[in-house]
């Protein structure tokens, strides 16, 4: 495991000011304090932690709900803005691939710290109930432009597209905490979505 190189002030600046762009409810920095937090407690189930933390950080750096390559161009400032500071290829890559696999939020089974990073952004799912409803209403607040019927189609498509999978969360030790809980909050946002 080779040290990586920090993230520097002045490139942290950019990115917290990207995290306040007025279009994002959730999408915020304090959605990425929250990851880096969860980091904070499970860095010991976290292979190479430096991978996790700035994926974290650049995950949702590209965020606008009328595009569907969010995660691709994210990945794209990745390359540019990780090279620039002196990470080598292959730290960089790893990175960048980390934030492409948030637009299905899937990763291969050996793959623990992707995993790990993918349990971190949906642990939302899994939060008090007000905490999540706040939640709801923010992703609906930056989907405002959708009508109203396409975004209860929409969004219950994406909530019974979680609820089928074997699990939400891949990593053991979350899965144990979050699951049961995400299932109830999903299960109850899908009723109310479904509710003429």
């Amino acid at each position: 495991m080779n040290a990586l190189p920090p993230l520097p002030d002045t490139l942290l600046a950019n990115l917290k000011d990207r995290y306040a762009e007025p279009h994002r409810h959730y999408h915020t920095l304090a959605h990425v304090e929250a990851l880096l937090r969860h980091l904070d407690t499970y860095r010991h189930l976290a292979v190479q932690p430096g991978h996790i933390e700035a994926a974290i950080w650049y995950h949702d750096v590209v965020y606008d709900t009328r595009r569907n390559d969010n995660e691709v161009c994210s990945a794209d400032v990745v390359r540019f803005e990780l090279m620039s500071i002196g990470w080598i290829g292959v730290d960089v890559e790893r990175v960048a691939l980390m934030v492409e696999s948030t637009q299905h939020h899937r990763a291969g089974d050996g793959d623990t710290d992707a995993l790990l990073f993918l349990d971190f952004d949906l642990s939302v799912l899994a939060a008090a109930p007000a905490a999540y409803d706040a939640y709801a209403a923010a992703i609906r607040a930056e989907f405002d432009w959708v009508l109203e019927a396409d975004w209860r189609a929409g969004r219950a498509r994406v909530l019974r597209s979680f609820l089928e999978r074997p699990a939400i969360y891949r990593t053991p030790e979350l899965q144990a905490a979050w699951e049961a809980a995400a299932r109830g909050n999903i299960a109850r946002e899908l009723a109310a979505l479904v509710t003429p």
